[in-house]
């Protein structure tokens, strides 16, 4: 399979999900490496800079483009980036849970129409609120324990063109 080409982007939150999840990974290297003392904060642009250009091939302008181009780092805030990344390993596997419940769903959303989604979460998720933890709540919704396979799949399909 052959990787479906896109456009190089600066990192802008707008970014394919590929991209998101390298400079996720960026981000929380660089984040353990700043609190290990093993990089200075003063570096952090020029590190920032040389991840992104070794793992995406782009370089930012400037450092409003690139390591401060979110709040996060900006106001203090570290730790914050594995979340993102388990939320879309959660979104996926709700989402394929979803798509095998109610198999017509797509054709909903093609037509606008959201209310199905919102009941199937009601049910299975915003419902218990924080009656179980997440990996007890993700596996009553989806039937399987936490797992990144959903997303996997998500993102094969979308960005991976079939062998010829």
């Amino acid at each position: 399979m052959a990787l479906v080409e896109w456009s190089r982007l600066i990192v802008t939150g707008l970014e394919p999900e590929l991209v998101a999840a390298k400079t996720l990974t960026s981000r929380f290297e660089l984040e353990q490496q700043i609190l290990a003392g093993q990089l200075a904060v003063k570096d952090l642009p020029e590190a920032w800079n040389a991840g992104m250009d070794a793992k995406l091939g782009v370089r930012p302008a400037n450092d409003a483009e690139g390591c401060l181009q979110d709040i996060h780092w900006a106001v203090g805030s570290f730790g914050y980036f594995p979340s993102y990344a388990l939320g879309a390993m959660i979104a996926g596997q709700l989402y394929e849970a979803l798509l095998t419940d109610q198999p017509g769903i797509e054709d909903e959303f093609a037509s606008g129409k959201f209310t199905s989604l919102f009941e199937w979460l009601r049910k299975n998720v915003h419902g218990h609120g924080a009656k179980y933890s997440v990996q007890d709540l993700i596996k009553n919704a989806t039937g399987k324990p936490l797992s990144a396979a959903a997303f996997l799949r998500y993102a094969e399909a979308k960005y991976l063109e079939p062998s010829r």
